[in-house]
């Protein structure tokens, strides 16, 4: 064992909070979708070895460099391979499929796992009208400016000025990237045609009352006819919303009294926003009290000389979902791609909050600035995401940071052997 591979214990006065993970089965280049998803099981089925509270699997279409489509098809595999971890969606997209078949189908897979799985829902996207200063009415499907469902990103004219530091924490400026660009928005509709996303949805509260209203048994449709969905009614899942910003996601979430996840990792210019927007709204309802989860982008590695090495091509990866035509390419290997110093300054700006906001380096590096983000959002769990062109190195990544942070099977709600978990979401126990 290497010195770096000691684990640190936190302390017993300040425990760290569980940590999860949110994998996109992230395609490297010169590899195969299908060689990205067996990579998917593996860090799903090592993960729950390590201690990770939970893994979710986000929702990305026709992007050459992500492979996580199906999040509910991910979720049943994995669930199938593994016996504490929970598993669900990080997120199932409002604008490809309906709540109901969401609820249905995550409903499926905790009738046969119950108290282990999470239904992450996100907004709808719909691409902004071609004039100038509109701006997205929902979240941007992958291989568009945000590979994470979220909340709608305004276009430049509504950008905060610059950055700032909180408590330690750092609050980047917003990304020189705007909806309103034609090809990006030709890209975006050409999309939207492909996936055939055509549904119309109704507003997020309802949708999100209408999971909650079959699970409860008690939904009745506008006309008061009322509707039963068997693999829904008390079906034991939590049901989490993803916000990008504190517009409606998050304050709905906190009406309805529903955990959150705050998107650190895809737009840190806003999650303090976001949560504090959660919180002003929060009433007692699913839960008693409000749950924040908060993603992060993480990369460890032995030292924090390899870790920069190995991440690399983040920075031309980010590029390619946030300016380019095609969506998120194939994961680069380290060395084959433009320098930061290399890049224009319109390319620099549409991805420096993420790569300024990426906690990359040695465990001890990366502990430090995960507990940063822990206290300044009062996060009670944190989501790590983790791309790298080998899966070993991803999954070395994962190892490190669990040791480090102290995970531990029996520290994580670890389900004995043989003994049925209770039929109820775990949040609201």
């Amino acid at each position: 064992m290497t010195t770096t591979d000691q684990p640190t214990t936190p302390s017993r006065a300040q425990p760290r909070v569980p940590l999860s993970i949110l994998d996109l089965a992230v395609v490297s280049e010169g590899s195969t979708g299908a060689r990205a998803l067996r990579d998917s099981l593996d860090t799903a089925v090592r993960a729950d070895e390590l201690g990770y509270r939970r893994i979710w699997f986000a929702e990305h279409h026709l992007s050459p460099g992500v492979a996580s489509a199906s999040p509910a098809v991910l979720a049943a595999l994995v669930a199938e391979r593994t016996s504490r971890i929970r598993v669900g969606s990080g997120a199932v997209l409002l604008s490809t499929t309906s709540p109901l078949v969401a609820a249905e189908q995550f409903g499926t897979l905790a009738a046969l796992h119950p108290g282990r799985v999470d239904l992450g829902l996100g907004r709808a996207f719909t691409p902004p009208p071609a004039r100038a200063g509109a701006t997205a009415q929902g979240d941007p499907p992958s291989g568009t400016p945000e590979p994470t469902a979220g909340e709608p990103a305004p276009s430049a004219p509504a950008r905060p000025a610059g950055a700032r530091v909180v408590d330690g924490l750092l609050v980047p400026a917003a990304p020189g990237v705007a909806f309103t660009d034609s090809a990006l928005r030709e890209r975006l509709l050409a999309q939207k045609e492909v996936v055939g996303a055509h549904r119309t949805p109704a507003e997020f509260r309802a949708e999100l009352e209408l999971v909650l209203g079959l699970r409860a048994g008690t939904f009745a449709d506008a006309a008061g006819t009322p509707w039963t969905s068997p693999p829904v009614e008390g079906a034991a899942f939590d049901l989490f919303v993803l916000a990008s910003s504190g517009g409606v996601s998050a304050r709905v979430a906190g009406e309805l009294g529903l955990p959150l996840a705050a998107n650190y990792h895809v737009g840190p210019s806003a999650t303090l926003d976001t949560i504090a927007a959660y919180r002003a709204a929060f009433r007692k309802g699913v839960l008693d009290r409000p749950y924040v989860v908060v993603s992060a982008d993480v990369l460890v590695a032995d030292t924090d000389a390899e870790a920069r090495r190995i991440g690399d091509p983040f920075t031309a990866w980010v590029l390619s979902i946030r300016r380019g035509t095609g969506g998120a390419i194939a994961y680069p290997a380290p060395g084959t791609t433009p320098a930061w110093e290399d890049l224009t300054d319109a390319d620099r700006a549409a991805v420096h909050d993420r790569v300024d906001t990426r906690f990359v380096g040695s465990p001890e590096t990366v502990v430090e600035r995960l507990e940063t983000l822990a206290r300044v959002t009062a996060a009670d769990e944190i989501v790590v995401t983790t791309a790298a062109h080998d899966p070993a190195d991803r999954a070395r990544s994962f190892e490190l940071l669990a040791r480090h942070w102290g995970l531990a099977v029996d520290a994580v709600d670890a389900v004995a052997p043989g003994v049925a978990p209770a039929r109820e979401p775990a949040l609201a126990r």
